[in-house]
């Protein structure tokens, strides 16, 4: 018991830093599930991640706040132009751009890989993230920084809602549309570029995708979708980072393993359920 206890203590920074993940991408995962554009996140993070890797390329440390600013601009520029490719009769799917924005920073990111020192290390970090070493002032930060992307989102919460309810019928008019959407994915582009530092390219879209759809097989309402998503994001990530160190396995594919797992368990449990209201 003493044990324990004393492990969990030595993981509070890592297990604060997965429930404020897991909260604010529950809510981002119920718009992005909602739109139907799944795969926009795994999009933004490897984008992410180039610009990091653009920043060590020019010198920088990684982890350094310039290294910071470069990814977070890529970042930024991408989810402004996805923003504005919204039509009021879309021609070309914007799961087709995500798709090609993906595959042009992945592509990016291996031409490159041969002139970064050390990339094959920060490639399998992207992916599989570092969170067991998360330190309490990238906590603090991350509290900070997605706590006030939560105030601004309070303050277009209706709006949100009726664009990502209505992804293919326009609840006003176009250059409103653009206008919320651009504030929509620029915040939620910060959110990316944050995360993917700390929990990698495949926790982040994990946490924003699999609680989500785990909740929305049992209700549909707003409020108890993000409720239980985030509680099923923290719950998984607790027992997945306990268990990775006590395993001494990595900690962010055993979250995704884990919550993966409870995903498709719940969704054979749901097939002998009643309709979803």
């Amino acid at each position: 018991m003493t044990n324990m206890i004393e492990d969990l203590i030595f993981l509070s920074a890592p297990i604060t830093a997965c429930a404020l993940m897991a909260g604010i991408l529950s809510y981002f995962g119920n718009h992005i599930l909602s739109r139907g554009i799944i795969f926009i996140d795994i999009a933004i993070a490897q984008v992410a991640a180039l610009g990091t890797m653009i920043g060590l390329l020019m010198g920088y440390a990684e982890g350094s706040f310039s290294a910071q600013m470069i990814s977070l601009v890529f970042t930024l520029v991408i989810v402004a132009a996805f923003s504005l490719t919204k039509f009021s009769k879309q021609i070309i799917p914007q799961e087709v751009i995500i798709g090609i924005i993906y595959c042009i920073a992945l592509g990016v990111a291996l031409l490159l890989a041969e002139k970064v020192p050390g990339s094959g290390s920060f490639i399998t970090k992207s992916i599989s993230g570092n969170i067991l070493w998360v330190t309490w002032r990238q906590v603090l930060t991350c509290f900070v920084m997605f706590g006030i992307i939560l105030v601004i989102h309070l303050f277009f919460w209706k709006r949100f809602i009726r664009i990502s309810n209505f992804p293919n019928r326009l609840q006003y008019s176009i250059g409103r549309v653009r206008l919320y959407d651009l504030i929509f994915y620029i915040t939620f582009g910060i959110v990316i570029s944050r995360a993917v530092p700390i929990g990698g390219i495949f926790l982040v879209f994990t946490l924003l995708i699999a609680p989500t759809a785990t909740a929305t097989l049992f209700t549909k309402k707003w409020g108890k979708r993000i409720l239980w998503s985030w509680i099923i994001g923290i719950a998984g990530s607790i027992i997945g980072i306990y268990m990775s160190f006590i395993l001494n396995i990595s900690n962010g594919p055993a979250i995704v393993c884990l919550l993966g797992i409870c995903l498709f368990i719940l969704a054979f449990v749901r097939l002998l359920g009643k309709p979803v209201r």
